[in-house]
């Protein structure tokens, strides 16, 4: 069994589809409700890290606080990035799977099965 952080969203059915995914390959894992919880500043970076893709991919464009925030900016750093989701978890994209051969956005929820 591999061990799996998954920051997940209940009311999501992207996120639930990738919890039942996990629990189908044998894997429990730690849930991590980010909107009540949401990971720290560093988190959030080495979780990007771990994707081995921008800071940005891991940000939720569909949300009317993307472009009410002008995040839709290329121009913006990761740190005023990071800003933004920090002060607006919903902005944080899900389902995310953290295991200890990376991360993975679960969008496509197969997504997931590359670090399992």
């Amino acid at each position: 069994m591999t061990h799996a952080t998954l920051y997940h969203n209940p009311r999501c059915s992207t996120s639930r589809h990738a919890l039942e995914l996990l629990r189908e390959r044998g894997v429990e894992p730690t849930i991590v409700e980010y909107l009540k919880n949401p990971p720290s500043r560093d988190e959030l970076r080495r979780i990007a890290q771990a994707t081995g893709e921008p800071l940005r991919a891991l940000l939720r464009t569909k949300q009317p606080e993307y472009l009410e925030q002008g995040l839709d900016n290329p121009a913006l750093t990761d740190d005023q990035l990071l800003d933004a989701m920090l002060a607006t978890p919903v902005l944080i994209n899900r389902p995310i799977v953290v295991t200890p051969k990376g991360a993975r956005l679960g969008r496509p929820v197969e997504r997931i099965l590359e670090v399992l």
